[in-house]
């Protein structure tokens, strides 16, 4: 989340930038961000189109919501 705040509600990122934060091994995380990130106040997009962030296959972005 202190991710996401410091980008504000007009900024999205990308969830392998919260993994990088975590390990340097970070692509085994990608699947727990992902899950992570359903449970918060983030939206998730793909290709500027709402998505579950679980289910989407390929790249999006979380923004935060609040």
């Amino acid at each position: 989340m202190a991710l996401a705040r410091s980008r504000g509600p007009d900024k999205t990122f990308c969830p392998s930038e919260a993994a990088r934060r975590l390990a340097d091994d970070w692509r085994p995380l990608m699947d727990d961000v992902r899950r992570v990130a359903a449970t918060l106040p983030l939206r998730a997009t793909q290709r500027g189109r709402p998505v579950d962030p679980v289910a989407a296959r390929g790249p999006i972005r979380l923004q935060i919501t609040e």
